[in-house]
This record gives C-alpha cells, structure tokens and sequence, in this order.
C-alpha cells in the first residue's frame, strides 16, 4: 500500500507530539515541515530526518495531507491554504476563530472533496467511556478545566475559551445539540486575554455551565452529566466515578484507548486513505466554534471591552 505523503505546520510543543505519530505511523510517509521559526523548525525535522521548508507553499506543493499545530490565531488561514493546495488537513482546535470562518472551511473543503478533520481528540475518550452511546439526551451538565498558567506562555494568543474551554464547547453541543443562547462572563489575570471564565448555554433539552481557568491555584478536572434517569459525576484527575444512571461508564480506557492524540491522527490518514469516515469533520466542529465566538464576545462585554 502507498503510504500516504504527510506534513506539519507547527514545531512547537503539539507540533513535536504530532511529528512523534506522523513518523511512527505506517500509514505515512513523513515528508517534512514548515514553522516561520527556522531554527525550531530545522531541530524538528533533523529529529526525525526529515526536510524543513522554506515555506508552507513548498511543502503544500509536496505533500497530501498536513497536520496544523501552529497557534489558534493562524488555524483559519493555513487551513484554506492547504485545502486551496489540494492538501487534506488535520487541524487542532479551535478550527477558526469566528464561526463564518469555520463554515466557510468546512463548505470548502467538501467542495474539494478534502478530509477536514479537527482535534478535539476528548471525543474519542468520551467515546471510549461509553458517553456516546448512552440513549437519553442530558437536561443538565456541568464541568470544569482549570490549571495554573502555562510556564511557557503557551496559548497566550488568544482567551482561554478558546484555549480550554472549546473542548467542553464541543462536548456539550455533540451530547446536547444546537444551543438556544450562550452567555459568559470573564476575567483577566496575567494575560491581555480573558483568562477566566464560567459559559451558560441553554438548549431546547436543558443547560449546561462551563468553567475553565488558566490561573486557578491547581487542576481541577470534573464533570457531571444530569440525565432523566440518573447522574454521572466524573473527576478526571482521581478517576473518580459516582453513576446512579443504569448505563455503563467505562472510567480506564488505557486497554482501548492507550493514546487518544495518536488515535486521532490514524483515524484522520485512514480518512484520508478511504478506510474509514472523517471521525470530526470540520461541520460538526464548526458548532464549538460558534458557541466559543458568542461567548467570547458576551465575555469581553461584561469586561467592558
């Protein structure tokens, strides 16, 4: 079987775990990689022998397919150029920063009949945990993402509903649907950005409140899921599980699901190579982005900005 001919923007922290799945992959042949920073790209691509273009127009042109993990603020432009190159594209989240733009990738890339697959990788390991399959729609969810500030600054380009809280974004619009309203509030700490904030969105099924922090004290990861038959409270950090509802939740899916970042990348080459259904295409991803975007700017109004 050919392997198929794959690249990467992006050599920073995600840029290094993404090249680690490309040139570990049988289902590829990694080809090489663009970063504006040419001394961080050069030390990527000699790791794994492979080239360090000059510009991400050279290795569109040698590729065909690339994994994006540049910052969140350039996502929506190297997307486009890459799909106007012919080029299939894993992008990690968020897939833009306005919900125009996500459309607008998701519509072009049908048109070119590309793979658009984006990285909310969470949701193979809510799938694993079995949260997918349960029959009833929840009425009410709650979770929380919180953690010190990065020591390296990362994701300081932008706020942290954008940087952490997408993730619940898109969990709670694949359990629950389109919402019905979104509203934030927020606080600045130690960046230019909002780097705390608690989401309301109502659903015509019920409601959820999300709260993610890149200044708490500690982590805090938990979240519980109210269904009509019962409650599922999980705390990600001790594994910790209390379900009253009579369906199966699956806590420890290492023997499944040993390195969700890597399934995530097999499922976008065998998308790309026909095996399999794009497993988060970028339509279905486009919906995080426009509940990010409302609370975004309802965020920004409660700071008066």
């Amino acid at each position: 079987m050919a392997k198929l001919k794959t690249g990467l923007v992006g050599a920073g922290v995600f840029g290094g775990y993404h090249a680690g799945k490309i040139a570990g992959s049988e289902k590829t042949e990694f080809v090489g990689l663009f970063d504006p920073d040419a001394e961080r790209c050069a030390a990527l691509a000699e790791k794994h022998g492979v080239q360090a273009f000059g510009s991400q127009e050279a290795l569109f042109d040698a590729i065909d397919a690339v994994i994006v993990a540049c910052p969140a603020t350039y996502h929506e432009a190297v997307v486009r150029d890459a799909l106007n190159a012919g080029v299939h594209v894993m992008v990690e989240k968020p897939l833009a920063l306005t919900g125009a733009g996500a459309d607008q990738l998701a519509e072009l890339a049908d048109q070119k009949d590309l793979v658009l697959q984006v990285g909310h990788q969470e949701r193979f390991v809510l799938a694993a945990m079995g949260l997918f399959d349960i029959p009833e729609v929840p009425t009410r969810i709650e979770a929380y993402r919180m953690g010190p500030p990065a020591p390296d600054g990362r994701a300081g380009d932008v706020s942290v509903i954008w940087d952490l809280m997408t993730h619940d974004l898109d969990m709670v619009g694949r359990l629950m649907g389109e919402p019905v309203s979104v509203e934030a509030v927020g606080k600045r700490v130690h960046t230019d950005h909002t780097d705390e904030a608690t989401t309301q969105v109502k659903f015509v099924s019920g409601s959820a409140e999300l709260t993610a922090s890149r200044c708490a004290p500690e982590r805090d990861r938990r979240m519980s899921l109210t269904y009509p038959s019962g409650v599922i409270a999980i705390d990600f950090l001790t594994r910790a599980v209390e379900n009253t509802t009579p369906f199966t939740i699956k806590m420890d899916v290492s023997d499944t699901l040993p390195d969700p970042l890597g399934a995530a990348d097999e499922a976008f080459f065998a998308a790309v190579l026909g095996e399999r259904e794009c497993a988060i295409p970028g339509h279905e991803a486009a919906l995080a982005v426009h509940m990010a975007e409302q609370a975004e700017l309802s965020a920004l109004h409660t700071l008066g900005a």
